[in-house]
């Protein structure tokens, strides 16, 4: 059993593990971000690329580039239903690169379509 990159404490297949596969889509704004962490974790850039909404989706990402980093885990401050379509979440995702550890602290936006929530931006906190 490997346990899930995003930190939730469950099975990969049991969490982030379904979404990557199609099984289901999240069921939140929350789940869909802990499972976009697990995507670049796991270097799926297909799956970061379909849950990123039309509007702001770049052409590629290409992961195979930042290859050297090691993603070392994900802590979720904060998750705000703002109604039936719009959320945000506060996220804390530490990684290392050529030894030196980092921290990207964002304020993410989703938005809701067709009863599936997308990626929409952030804003990078300091």
């Amino acid at each position: 059993m490997i346990a899930c990159f995003c930190c939730s404490g469950k099975p990969y297949a049991d969490c982030c593990g379904q979404l990557h596969n199609g099984a289901k889509n999240a069921d939140s704004a929350e789940a869909l971000m802990r499972s976009r962490y697990s995507a670049y974790v796991a270097g799926l850039e297909d799956y970061l690329l379909t849950s990123w909404h039309a509007s702001t989706r770049p052409v590629k990402l290409n992961l195979a580039e930042d290859a050297a980093t090691n993603w070392l885990g994900l802590d979720v401050k904060r998750a705000c239903q703002i109604d039936d379509k719009h959320a945000t979440v506060e996220f804390v995702a530490r990684y290392r690169v050529a030894g030196r550890g980092h921290r990207l602290h964002e304020i993410s936006n989703f938005v809701r379509e067709d009863g599936r929530w997308y990626y929409v931006d952030g804003e990078i906190k300091r």
